[in-house]
C-alpha cells in the first residue's frame, strides 16, 4: 500500500488551483471624511453641528481680519503723529535755520567791523539748531531712505559754509574787500547747494507724511465685506431656527449676532472718524504748514538776498550782464512771497488763523515800499544813508522783515496746533479697535456655540 507524502494534500489532478485572495480596496482619509460629513447632513443634528461650525469660524474670521486691517492702519495713524509730521516739521526747520543764517550773516557783515551781539547770537543758535535737527533726523532715519543721503550731504557741507562765513568776518574785521567775496561765496553754496538739499530733504519728508496718511485713511474693505458677511449668515441661522422651532430668540445666536454688530458699527464709525481726523489734519493742517513754510523761507531768502546787495554793490549781475543778480533774485523772492501769503490767507479757516497771515501781507507792502526808497537813495551814491534804511532798527527793511517773520512764526504754530489736535482725534478714533474686535470676535464664536449646543440638546 502507497502513501502520499507527508504534509501534501490531496487534489482532482483536473481541479485549477485557488485565485489568490486579493485585499479589499482602503479609501483614503479624505474620502471618509467626506463621508461622514455627508451621513452627518441627512440629520438635522449633524446640519446643525457644520452650520454651527462654518458660523463660528465665519465670526472669528471677521475678527481676525478687521484686527490686522485696524492694526495696519492705526500704526500708519501713529506714524502720522509720531514720526512723519513731526520729521517733516524738523526738515522745514532746518531748512528756515539755514536760510535764516544766510540772512544774519549778511546783516552782520552789513553792520561793519564790530557785528552786533544780537545777530552774531541768533546766526550761532541757526547754526546749532539745524545741526542738532540733522542729527535727530539721521536717527530717525534709515540709511537706505533717500532722505538719509540728504541729510549726509548737508552734513558735509554745513562745516564748510561756517569756515566760509568765518574766513568773511575775519576778512571784514580788517577792512579787506576779500571778505565780501568770501561772503559771496558762501552765499552761493549756501543757494546752489545746501538750500536745495534741505528743501529735497523737507520734500521726501513730506512725501513720506502723505503716504502715512493715506495708508491710515484707506477703506477696511475685506473687514467691512467678513463683517457683512457674518452679520448676514447670524440672521439667516436665526430664521432658520425660528421656522423649524417657532421660537422667536434663540440666545447665543442673538448675542453672537450682537457681538458681530458692534464691531461691524465700531469699525465703521471708527475709521470714518478716524479718516475725518486724519484728512482735516492734512487739508486744513499740513497744506497751511506747507505754504506757511515755504513763505517764511522765500522772505528769508528776499532779505539774504536785500543784504548782498549792497554788500556786492553792483559786482553780482545777471547772465545778460544787465541788472543785479541779487536785486534781481529779491525781486523773484518777493513775488512769490505775496502768492504764497494769499494761498496761506484763503486756507486759514478762522479768523484766529488769518490775522497773523493778513498782517504778514500788510507789512510786506511796507517792507516793499522801504526798500524801493533804500535802493533810491544808493542809486543817489549815499550809501550809508541807504544802510541805515537797509539794517537799522527803526522804519528800515530789516524792521519790517523781523515783522514778516514774527507774524509767519505766529500763524505756522496755529497750524501746527490745528495738524496736532485733528491728527491725535484721528488716532484717538482707531485706539482699542484692533484688541476690541477680537475679543467680541471670540465671545460671538462662543455664544454660537453654546446657541447651537442648545438646539442639539433637545434631540438628546
Amino acid at each position: 500500500m502507497t502513501y502520499p507524502p507527508s504534509g501534501t494534500a490531496l487534489r482532482e489532478p483536473d481541479q485549477p488551483p485557488a485565485p489568490p485572495a486579493v485585499p479589499a480596496p482602503r479609501r483614503g482619509v479624505p474620502s471618509e471624511a467626506v463621508e461622514r460629513l455627508r451621513a452627518a447632513a441627512t440629520t438635522e443634528p449633524g446640519r446643525l453641528r457644520i452650520i454651527g461650525a462654518a458660523l463660528a469660524l465665519l465670526v472669528v474670521a471677521f475678527g481676525a481680519v478687521t484686527y490686522l486691517e485696524i492694526s495696519g492702519r492705526s500704526s500708519s495713524a501713529d506714524d502720522v503723529v509720531t514720526r512723519s509730521q513731526p520729521l517733516s516739521a524738523d526738515a522745514a526747520s532746518i531748512y528756515r535755520s539755514l536760510a535764516d543764517a544766510d540772512t544774519m550773516a549778511a546783516s552782520g557783515f552789513l553792520a561793519g567791523a564790530e557785528e552786533p551781539g544780537d545777530v552774531h547770537g541768533r546766526y550761532e543758535a541757526d547754526i546749532k539748531e539745524a545741526s542738532r535737527l540733522l542729527v535727530k533726523a539721521a536717527a530717525s532715519t534709515d540709511a537706505s531712505a533717500p532722505s538719509y543721503r540728504e541729510i549726509t550731504t548737508l552734513g558735509e557741507l554745513l562745516p564748510e559754509y561756517t569756515g566760509l562765513i568765518e574766513r568773511a568776518r575775519a576778512n571784514n574785521r580788517q577792512g579787506l574787500p576779500l571778505g565780501g567775496a568770501y561772503l559771496r561765496y558762501a552765499n552761493q553754496k549756501m543757494t546752489d547747494e545746501l538750500l536745495p538739499a534741505a528743501e529735497r530733504l523737507y520734500a521726501a519728508e513730506t512725501g513720506r507724511l502723505g503716504t502715512d496718511s493715506a495708508d491710515a485713511r484707506r477703506w477696511p474693505l475685506f473687514s467691512l465685506a467678513f463683517g457683512l458677511v457674518a452679520l448676514a449668515a447670524l440672521v439667516w441661522m436665526q430664521r432658520r431656527t425660528y421656522r423649524r422651532t417657532n421660537r422667536v430668540f434663540n440666545r447665543g445666536l442673538v448675542a453672537a449676532t450682537a457681538a458681530a454688530t458692534v464691531v461691524l458699527l465700531w469699525l465703521a464709525v471708527g475709521h470714518t472718524v478716524a479718516r475725518a481726523g486724519l484728512h482735516g489734519a492734512m487739508v486744513h493742517g499740513q497744506q497751511s504748514l506747507d505754504v506757511l513754510n515755504k513763505a517764511r523761507i522765500s522772505s528769508l531768502k528776499a532779505r539774504a538776498n536785500e543784504n548782498l546787495t549792497l554788500v556786492a554793490r553792483g559786482a553780482a549781475l545777471t547772465p545778460d550782464g544787465m541788472r543785479d543778480q541779487y536785486e534781481t533774485d529779491y525781486s523773484t523772492g518777493m513775488k512769490a512771497l505775496g502768492a504764497q501769503l494769499e494761498s496761506a490767507e484763503e486756507l486759514a479757516d478762522d479768523a484766529t488763523g488769518s490775522k497773523p497771515v493778513a498782517d504778514a501781507i500788510l507789512t510786506v507792502s511796507e517792507w516793499q515800499d522801504r526798500h524801493r526808497k533804500a535802493r533810491a537813495t544808493d542809486d543817489r551814491g549815499e550809501y550809508d544813508s541807504a544802510l541805515q534804511q537797509v539794517i537799522g532798527p527803526e522804519d528800515s527793511t530789516g524792521a519790517s522783515f523781523e515783522k514778516v517773520d514774527d507774524a509767519l512764526e505766529q500763524a505756522l504754530g496755529l497750524e501746527q496746533g490745528e495738524f496736532d489736535a485733528a491728527a491725535e482725534d484721528g488716532r484717538g478714533a482707531l485706539r482699542g479697535l484692533p484688541g476690541g474686535a477680537a475679543v467680541l470676535a471670540v465671545l460671538g464664536a462662543v455664544a454660537v456655540t453654546a446657541g447651537v449646543n442648545r438646539r442639539l440638546s433637545e434631540y438628546r
